[in-house]
């Protein structure tokens, strides 16, 4: 379903975030992704959606090489993709509603039928009732199940997120890393980074590790969950 191969990305000045990464991750896999600040995870996220491209190899996305896709392609191949980024990006002079619908609205959705999936993507989150409200007026957790919604309103086949959890207390982290699981147990590919290790260790996923822009574990490739436990 996604697949690179032996990417690489270097930005102008030199600085190498990605060298030579490849792995691929199957429909329905939950995949977390970690390592040190500056490891490129974030680099390697943005690749997926064509907000960065590499400086070499390839990215596919069901078969699809999309490294080299015409802009004018790229927001048919982001219909299929929620995206939650490190920054919730809300619109705060806009309702809940009208942010969640907005993916809607870009694409030329039905009204009724947006209505009712904005309905529906805000129960899911735990916000049902709460679409007339402002993002200001909302707790830091608040805001980033607003930003889930919106990125779930879609029904996408892959969910993508960067430090979902990275500004919230514990408690909304082990929340918010509970509808991620609730998200993949559903059928939904989730791919998602986070600098806490152990916010989804219980669930046992796949671990995909980064280290200076090389892969440097994959559970997946080298033996499961007990090769992550035992790698020095």
């Amino acid at each position: 379903m996604i697949v690179f191969e032996d990417v690489a990305k270097r930005y102008a000045g030199g600085y190498t975030a990605l060298a030579g990464v490849s792995f691929e991750i199957r429909h329905g896999e939950l995949v977390v992704l970690s390592g040190h600040s500056g490891a490129g995870k974030s680099t390697l996220l943005k690749l997926i959606p064509v907000i960065e491209r590499p400086s070499a190899g390839r990215v596919l996305i069901n078969g699809q090489d999309v490294s080299h896709l015409p802009k004018a392609a790229i927001p048919y191949l982001r219909r299929n993709l929620g995206l939650v980024l490190q920054e919730s990006r809300l619109l705060f002079d806009r309702s809940v509603f009208d942010n969640v619908m907005l993916p809607l609205v870009i694409t030329g959705h039905p009204p009724r039928d947006a209505a009712r999936r904005v309905a529906a993507a805000l129960d899911r989150v735990g916000l049902d009732g709460r679409g007339k409200e402002v993002p200001a007026g909302l707790s830091g957790g608040e805001q980033q199940r607003v930003a889930i919604a919106r990125a779930i309103v879609n029904r996408p086949s892959i969910l993508i997120a960067d430090e979902p959890t990275a500004h919230l207390d514990p408690a909304y982290a082990a929340d918010i890393a509970e509808l991620f699981l609730s998200f993949n147990e559903a059928g939904v590919t989730v791919l998602v980074s986070t600098h806490d290790a152990a916010l989804f260790a219980a669930s046992r996923p796949r671990r995909v590790v980064l280290a200076k822009g090389v892969l440097a574990e994959d559970t997946h490739s080298a033996g499961g969950w007990a090769a992550y436990e035992v790698a020095p």
